[in-house]
């Protein structure tokens, strides 16, 4: 049995139980994150349990780094940040490389720099969406999706 958080997700995502699932792509499941203290923060998760980009093959590399343009690009549309973060992961629990894209606002952050310095508050139970909430950012995201691909 995989002991991987993001295989987990995807399982959920294929069992019709993930409610962060906005949509599938050739490469990767889109999602939006768990706590939305950045609105429209969104997560690309890739298709194939690797740790790092050359360990995709060339092809399936490519498309993945294209297919997480085009899901940040959507991002963008859909929420009109001043700046989008982008960061490719895989730490923690299973090794799993995903993406995490950070609509970014002036005055976000205490000060300027990366959105982890503010530790436990990135997952504050207040900045958990409800369900209403969360069913209004995948229909934005999702309408600017339909558009670019």
């Amino acid at each position: 049995m995989c002991d991987c958080m993001v295989c987990e997700r995807i399982n959920r995502i294929k069992n019709g139980k993930n409610p962060y699932f906005v949509r599938e792509l050739n490469t990767g499941y889109i999602v939006m994150g768990d706590c939305q203290r950045f609105t429209g923060y969104t997560l690309f998760l890739c298709k194939q349990h690797v740790t790092e980009l050359h360990f995709l093959a060339p092809e399936f590399r490519d498309e993945f780094l294209h297919e997480m343009s085009v899901v940040a690009e959507a991002v963008y549309n859909a929420f009109q940040p001043d700046k989008l973060n982008y960061e490719l992961l895989g730490a923690g629990r299973g090794v799993h490389m995903h993406w995490h894209i950070f609509p970014r606002r002036s005055g976000d952050t205490p000060k300027n720099g990366p959105v982890w310095q503010l530790g436990d508050l990135l997952y504050a139970q207040e900045s958990i969406p409800s369900q209403e909430e969360l069913e209004n950012l995948k229909i934005r995201l999702n309408t600017e999706l339909d558009k670019l691909v």
